[in-house]
């Protein structure tokens, strides 16, 4: 797969360099430093995979690939700025990655690519667990969030979905509970019953409930209730 690097920044072309090395599947065949560069090269490179910086003199990442013409390649952008993130997403990139880069971020975001799929799943490790501070994106429809996972307050399964809880947004994602309680640290995130997951620092309040049970209202308004099993649990780890 050949891959073509657009960004003002030396050093940053050269640090994904560095970790593209890990990719052999992955040839660089060029790299520019602004989108009129990169536009000259696209014609005579024919890459498959783009990955582009936000903010560069004159023409920004965003208005390069929305004036490419179709067919446009696999578009990763890696930025620095977050706030991008919503209109990429609505372009169909592949993904949208805060510099520095994160290996393992990087990983997941290959494995989508048709093609490379098989040969990184087996040498590379996934995503690890996501931190209360990491920003994440979430679609629904044609609605797009980059949320904080710290603002996430509550998850809630829907057969083989899972809505998750943030603001004023309950937006639902095609993963089950369980895969997102995979994601989630447990320093932060609590399995309060089999259909639902809180954050604890959203905790309001706490209650006796029925069988020896709680019931934890989450700031927001929220309530939920724990068996009398996860209320156990939930007492001899947060107790002093």
């Amino acid at each position: 797969m050949k891959a073509l690097l657009v960004d003002d920044e030396r050093l940053a072309r050269n640090e994904l360099r560095r970790l593209l090395a890990e990719f052999p599947e992955v040839e660089i065949v060029g790299e520019a430093a602004n989108a009129k560069q990169a536009r000259d090269l696209m014609g005579t490179l024919k890459p498959d995979l783009l990955f582009l910086n936000v903010q560069m003199p004159g023409e920004t990442g965003i208005d390069f690939l929305e004036s490419l013409e179709p067919p446009v390649p696999n578009v990763v952008f890696t930025t620095a700025y977050d706030e991008f993130a919503v209109k990429a997403f609505e372009l169909n990139a592949l993904d949208y990655l805060l510099k520095p880069v994160d290996p393992a971020r990087l990983t997941a975001t290959l494995e989508r690519i048709p093609g490379l799929q098989a040969s990184t799943a087996s040498k590379h490790p996934r995503p690890g667990i996501l931190e209360a501070g990491d920003k994440v994106f979430v679609r629904e429809g044609e609605k797009c969030w980059f949320v904080e996972v710290g603002q996430i307050r509550l998850l809630e399964s829907e057969g083989n979905y899972t809505r998750v809880h943030f603001g004023e947004a309950q937006p639902q994602l095609f993963r089950s509970l369980n895969a997102m309680e995979e994601r989630l640290d447990p320093k932060f995130f609590f399995r309060a019953n089999r259909r639902q997951i809180i954050n604890l620092s959203w905790i309001a309040g706490i209650e006796p409930w029925f069988s020896s049970g709680l019931l934890v209202n989450l700031k927001g308004g929220a309530k939920v209730e724990l068996s009398r099993r996860q209320a156990q649990e939930f007492r001899e780890r947060m107790s002093l």
